[in-house]
């Protein structure tokens, strides 16, 4: 056994072993595999036109949907207020899924609860689970609020949260004054940016228009401060520090909404930080008074800005702003409604951007990429490659819908590299398979699970987006911002510069072009 305390391997090398491959050639003969020349025979039709024609047909099917449910964006909302403890009414498997999605991506403790409702729930109603588990959150983890959304088993009975509440409150579960915002959050329909969305607006209702009848609705009193929601982001962390930043190089008065730009960052220093950071809850209340509220992701917050508009705020949303011209866009905005000027050190920042993206320019022109991800994630990265002079032949986001494929198609037609160019809205990563070998491209941009579409196709894969589970750190860098830009610049160049090397390593065939200098 090549496995022993003295000696001991990483799976990597474990499973490699003679006994380990004896074992898995016998499991294989078990399994009663199919002829092994009709497999290969299969596996070589599924990359020809006429497969890709079949799947493109299929709509009763999601193969490797490249998107997660609404109650993760739940949680990823309910985490950016202060002292909050998200509340699933569910089942224990499903918050389990959100906290492991969440943990593995950020390398960090994500805590949250469930009603844990089992098959007795299912058929009577989750109430007695709400109480209890109301009441054991309260007591156990001394939150400052508890945000409480649904999965698919508390919707599809009909529990109906408000007043779920209300009696739990009745019982005694927690003070009848302690803040449970809600929102409903059916895993079988939307995504997890729908869950974002719902939540988000489901807490400021909570403040703004009266806690659920315990308190009077605020009377807005405007100021000159500005909202800003981040979305569901991957990157959330780096994102939202460099957008803090910003604002305070033009001093503008500020509240981030869902500010989880700190629990999903804490240091080891021998404290355990189960709430830390957050929009605290006086400045959740108080946005309401806000003169305007700006959306970096237009697709993630569908409901919550028209809510915010009918309270009387000027609204604005972006699509992820990734590069120079976004970015402009943003800074614009940024002044228009504070009467603040664009400060000198933004303004360099910008000329290092031009500049770095003129001295690399010859290495992107023309190459061509896809793209896969949430729609403002993937409108942000599209029209950068656009402006880098590159082509992003296939965009496809699952959770994308029709008003998303025309924004896309419109951004294509703007551009002279977008004119081959398509939006796939509804789409998920097995179409996504067919495209690369249909239509093959030079680079893949997306998550973590496009490593097998890399494995699969052969196309490189440069990891951008929601979740990254097998490269460490990526969500502390900002890729928004001329600054994010320049870090998805060299991340871009990155990945071209190690290909070309992959290319030209043979010695005396093929190293002409394995050079020192790029």
């Amino acid at each position: 056994m090549a496995q022993s305390a003295e000696h001991v391997l990483d799976h990597l090398e474990l499973f490699r072993g003679p006994e380990y491959q004896q074992m898995l050639a016998d499991k294989k003969l078990f399994e009663n595999p199919r002829d092994p020349a009709e497999v290969e025979r299969i596996k070589e039709w599924t990359k020809t036109p006429e497969y890709r024609e079949k799947n493109f047909a299929r709509e009763a099917l999601a193969v490797n949907p490249a998107k997660a449910c609404q109650p993760l964006g739940a949680v990823f909302v309910s985490v950016g207020f202060e002292g909050t403890l998200p509340f699933v009414h569910g089942s224990q498997g499903c918050v389990a899924y959100y906290r492991s999605h969440l943990s593995r991506h950020f390398k960090e403790p994500s805590s949250c609860v469930s009603s844990s409702m089992t098959e007795d729930a299912a058929v009577f109603g989750g109430l007695n689970n709400m109480i209890d588990g109301l009441a054991n959150s309260y007591n156990m983890y001394k939150p400052k609020m508890i945000a409480v959304s649904t999965t698919c088993m508390a919707e599809v009975i009909g529990d109906d949260l408000n007043a779920f509440i209300k009696t739990s409150k009745e019982k005694g579960s927690v003070p009848a004054e302690f803040d449970v915002p809600f929102a409903h959050t059916p895993a079988f329909v939307g995504s997890h940016v729908t869950g974002y969305d719902n939540a988000l607006k489901g807490i400021l209702e909570h403040f703004w228009d009266g806690k659920a009848g315990t308190a009077p609705k605020l009377e807005r009193k405007p100021n000159e401060a500005i909202n800003i929601i981040g979305g569901f982001d991957g990157n959330t962390v780096g994102n939202l520090r460099e957008i803090k930043r910003i604002l305070a190089l033009m001093g503008i008065e500020h509240t981030i909404l869902a500010d989880n730009s700190e629990v999903f960052d804490t240091p080891t220093d021998g404290e355990f930080r189960m709430y830390d950071g957050g929009t605290t809850l006086e400045d959740a209340a108080n946005a309401i008074h806000a003169k305007a509220t700006i959306s970096m992701q237009q697709w993630c917050t569908e409901k919550t800005l028209p809510f915010v508009s009918e309270h009387g705020q000027d609204v604005v949303s972006f699509n992820y702003p990734v590069g120079v011209s976004a970015t402009d866009d943003f800074l614009v905005a940024l002044s228009r409604i504070s009467g603040k000027e664009i400060p000198e050190e933004l303004a360099r920042e910008r000329g290092r951007l031009v500049d770095a993206i003129a001295d690399s320019s010859a290495h992107i022109h023309g190459k061509k990429f896809a793209i896969y991800g949430d729609p403002d994630l993937c409108y942000g990265l599209a029209a950068f490659l656009l402006e880098l002079g590159a082509e992003p032949t296939h965009v496809l986001s699952t959770n994308g819908n029709k008003a998303w494929q025309e924004k896309m198609q419109a951004l294509f037609a703007s551009s002279p590299f977008g004119q081959a160019c398509q939006a796939y809205p509804g789409r998920d990563l097995w179409h996504m398979r067919s495209l690369l070998f249909t239509e093959p491209v030079d680079f893949l941009i997306g998550n973590t699970h496009g490593k097998y579409l890399e494995r699969d196709t052969g196309t490189p894969l440069i990891r951008i987006g929601f979740p990254i589970f097998d490269r460490h750190h990526h969500h502390r860098s900002p890729v928004w911002g001329y600054q994010g830009g320049l870090n998805v610049l060299v991340k871009i160049l990155d990945k071209i510069f190690d290909e070309i090397d992959k290319k030209t390593n043979v010695l005396g065939k093929t190293d002409y072009s394995f050079d020192i200098i790029r």
